[in-house]
């Protein structure tokens, strides 16, 4: 027993060096970690709280340098999962999916980010009709932020129905991407006076409910009573 404990408190301190501050979760996992540098890494549990009618939520995922990467996981308060997101370089990167607050799929979105190293990035424009055909190519300039790249899908949350799919070029729908004089694939200039083709439904019922992964469990379970919990919002700019 004295062993153990020895152990433990050898992982304790060992810790303390690494980290500027962090929290441990009843089960002994290293949570919240902030490196000597002032940076977010490794696995965060964020807590949103409600702010002006706007509804709290919980999310988990991982910081890599401070900035979000890889799968971040969403809930409500109540435990059901309203948001699957995927970062790079602090960045939406790939397929996203958005739930309404009773489980039903709302939306897939499709974002592509430009790694912040490079001033452009040149992206292949691929044929509608078939995946494997390229058309064309886009440069880019690189503005620091994620751009809708592929397909969007809107569905009736109830019914799982699709109501409306949407392709983007890097910020631009398809159709608005055309060819010059070379073949070239450009983008065309967007009309100022233009509205959105499309206007998200609202939430509906599907009582679609999951369990909290048991990180956040945990975290809820070492909390409880507690009047507030005070933690980052887990910003990355995006």
């Amino acid at each position: 027993m004295r062993f153990l404990i020895s152990l433990f408190l050898l992982g304790v301190l060992q810790a303390q060096g690494q980290w500027k501050s962090f929290e441990i979760s009843p089960r002994g996992d290293t949570l919240n970690r902030i490196d000597l540098q002032g940076k977010r890494q490794g696995p965060w549990f964020i807590t949103v709280p409600e702010l002006r009618g706007e509804r709290g939520y919980e999310e988990q995922g991982y910081f890599e340098k401070d900035k979000k990467e890889g799968e971040w996981s969403r809930f409500s308060r109540e435990g059901i999962l309203i948001a699957e997101e995927q970062y790079r370089w602090g960045l939406l990167n790939g397929r996203q999916k958005y739930y309404s607050y009773f489980g039903g799929l709302v939306r897939v979105e499709n974002w592509r980010a430009i790694d912040p190293a490079n001033a452009f990035d040149t992206v292949r424009v691929y044929d509608l009709n078939d995946p494997n055909k390229i058309v064309g190519q886009v440069v880019v300039k690189n503005e620091g932020v994620s751009m809708k790249h592929g397909t969007w899908i809107y569905y009736d949350p109830r019914t799982g129905k699709v109501e409306e799919k949407l392709e983007y070029v890097m910020n631009r729908l398809k159709e608005e991407v055309g060819e010059d004089e070379t073949g070239v694939t450009s983008l065309k200039p967007i009309d100022p006076r233009s509205k959105p083709s499309y206007v998200p439904t609202t939430d509906s019922v599907g009582n679609k409910k999951v369990s909290k992964p048991a990180v956040i469990q945990d975290y809820e379970k070492k909390n409880s009573g507690k009047k507030s919990i005070r933690v980052r919002d887990g910003s990355t700019g995006n």
